[in-house]
């Protein structure tokens, strides 16, 4: 039951070329970024990943992105990450670009054992009719097009068929986890992480603080270890590594006092 690993590294050594991983985080928030430099200095190519968004700034998924190590995206925002719309538009990179909503859904339809479901979220675009680029030639042109999915009426209004993600591996990062795999996330970094833990074949944590099993509440149990297969206690100095991406302030009062 003891699912800790010693190091990074040792963690993700059997995530080799061509492998598809579903990797937690939205922007800078939850990012699993040691097990990313981990998977980063093994050297694997070909990746097709899973993830809200591919990265931000120079840190957790474009680590990879900038290495030309990621083959496939399926996310719901590029943003305003010019290399990963330098790549896409240059046609080195293949992007299956979805409704956030609908990303989030396929990643926990896949954990929860369901195929497929309908739901109303792109009807009628080209989301559900097809055409959208998926992959560019060197000229700029359309390579790759998504297909059309199925539209089925419920009540109705129609629907579109979605199917659930499962990936070979998944990446997230939690606030605390204990040696059973049961992880516990703080506040906005829950974001996308449980989702991905849920979809993945065998699925990787890298913890803030590790503890013994028992010591999170039952009721503040995110993950279920069952979903967690391996374990990586971070250093002090890896946990609090936590960057933000655009650091907003407010302007004190004129005339405040100082309390």
């Amino acid at each position: 039951m003891d699912k800790v690993v010693a190091t990074a590294a040792e963690a993700v050594a059997d995530i080799g070329d061509g492998a598809s991983v579903a990797v937690g985080g939205f922007g800078l928030s939850g990012v699993p970024a040691v097990l990313i430099r981990a998977l980063h200095a093994l050297g694997s190519s070909g990746l097709h990943v899973v993830s809200n968004n591919c990265g931000a700034m120079d840190t957790g998924l474009t680590v990879l992105l900038s290495a030309g190590r990621i083959a496939r995206v399926t996310g719901s925002y590029i943003g305003s990450n010019k290399e990963f719309a330098r790549r896409y538009l240059g046609g080195d990179i293949e992007l299956e670009l979805i409704p956030q909503g609908t990303l989030a859904e396929r990643l926990r339809a896949g954990g929860a054992g369901i195929p497929a479901f309908y739901t109303p979220a792109g009807v009628g675009t080209a989301v559900a009719d097809g055409g959208l680029p998926w992959r560019y030639d060197a000229l700029g042109r359309v390579a790759v097009a998504s297909p059309p999915k199925e539209v089925r009426a419920f009540d109705g209004v129609d629907h579109v068929l979605e199917t659930a993600i499962r990936t070979d591996f998944a990446l997230v990062r939690a606030a605390k986890g204990d040696r059973h795999g049961n992880l516990a996330f703080a506040r906005s970094a829950r974001n996308f992480n449980p989702l991905a833990a849920m979809a993945g074949r065998v699925t990787v944590a890298e913890v803030e603080e590790l503890v013994e099993p028992g010591a999170i509440d039952p009721d503040a149990v995110h993950v279920p270890g069952v979903f967690v297969q391996r374990v990586v206690a971070l250093s002090p100095a890896e946990a609090a590594d936590k960057r933000i991406e655009r650091r907003t302030v407010r302007e004190e009062a004129a005339g405040a006092l100082d309390t």
